[in-house]
């Protein structure tokens, strides 16, 4: 497997340290995405190695540095705060409670270092009645009102994968909020506690939906609604070979060019009458199943009718306009996601493969001027 061929620091957050206290999910994707970003991540890993899946494939420990630590030594604290004095971000996903135990939680570490962003990520947050509780994307979604919204009317709500909770409304607010304790640590000297939580950043993930439920434009019930599947010309149908295609056709000029183009005459109509909705489904449904997928996306791709194929994501990075654009690319043997978004100044890329469990252990020693790393067990 490859190792580190080059320095790190190509991106917008080249010359940023950030420690990151291993743990699984929306904290090592936080962390990855700030080590694509070009900042300097080491992951304190366990002396027993890694969690979760081999850690080879496991792509959200690229652009970063391992080192091995045992935290629940003596050595091992003080080893975590000697990169704790370097560092401009730490990352931990304990409990509330875990890290101070471990002796490096906010309290000992901004006393070693005042400009610490010290990011907590969670799912129920540092305090409230389930703080302590143990949970999973799926609960956390739950509860906020957001997993409700997903799925048809007569069916339970869809399962989203735990991008949802996990990824969208934990690891990108967590980012997006050790960025602006950053911002506000190198302007005043202060550092800060971000508490990120997974039902927190859910709940703000739904925030136009509330705001149309005030309106009274959308209703508190799914698959009724304009964005939820309740309108015909917003949705997913499928194909006579078993594919799908998505389609999106909201506004009036796109629905009427793809109303042309899937040919489905008068039953078009049927759109500015919400009582016609049910027979305007059927209508498209049954103009879907006379073609293929790839039939489909033939007659639409020169369109804007909005409507896209339902790709599996190993067929996703041959799509022509992801290849076009090196939305994917393929590094150390692996198929994966570029870093997003772009920068016209500071771009980024895959440096270097998924960090192996304290494979780097004497070089950030080195690098960090933390020496006493190399006396812990690797």
């Amino acid at each position: 497997m490859e190792s580190v061929a080059e320095p790190p620091g190509q991106g917008p957050l080249t010359g940023v340290r950030v420690v990151e206290l291993a743990g699984i999910g929306p904290g090592p994707f936080a962390a990855m995405l700030l080590a694509d970003l070009g900042a300097d991540v080491v992951r304190v890993e366990r002396p027993a190695g890694g969690l979760g899946i081999a850690p080879e494939k496991d792509l959200t420990n690229r652009n970063k540095r391992s080192v091995a630590v045992d935290l629940k030594s003596p050595g091992g604290t003080a080893a975590v705060l000697g990169l704790v004095e370097r560092a401009d971000i730490l990352i931990e996903g304990y409990r509330p409670g875990v890290a101070e135990r471990l002796g490096v939680g906010p309290e000992d570490c901004l006393a070693r270092n005042p400009r610490l962003v010290y990011g907590r990520m969670t799912g129920w947050g540092q305090e409230g009645p389930l703080a302590q509780r143990a949970g999973h994307d799926l609960g956390y979604i739950a509860v906020t009102g957001t997993l409700g919204m997903i799925g048809k009317a007569d069916e339970p709500p869809a399962v989203p994968v735990n991008l949802v909770g996990d990824y969208a409304g934990g690891s990108l607010y967590l980012v997006v909020g050790v960025l602006a304790a950053l911002q506000h640590a190198r302007a005043t000297g202060t550092g800060q506690v971000v508490d990120a939580a997974i039902v927190d950043g859910a709940a703000h993930l739904a925030s136009m939906i509330h705001g149309m439920a005030a309106a009274g434009v959308w209703q508190d019930r799914r698959g009724v609604n304009l964005l939820d599947g309740g309108a015909p010309f917003y949705g997913n149908y499928a194909t006579s070979d078993g594919g799908y295609m998505a389609v999106g056709a909201l506004e009036p000029q796109f629905y009427a060019e793809f109303a042309e183009l899937l040919g489905l005459g008068e039953a078009a109509a049927a759109r500015e009458d919400f009582g016609r909705w049910e027979e305007l489904r059927e209508a498209v449904a049954a103009r879907f199943r006379t073609r293929t997928r790839a039939e489909w996306t033939e007659v639409f791709q020169d369109s804007d009718a909005c409507v896209a194929p339902v790709l599996s994501m190993r067929e996703a990075p041959d799509h022509p306009h992801l290849a076009a654009r090196g939305t994917f690319v393929e590094h150390a043997g692996l198929t994966q996601p570029a870093p997003a978004p772009r920068f016209s100044a500071t771009p980024t890329r895959v440096r270097t493969a998924p960090a192996l469990p304290g494979a780097d252990t004497e070089e950030v020693a080195r690098d960090w001027d933390v020496p006493h790393l190399v006396a812990e067990p690797s």
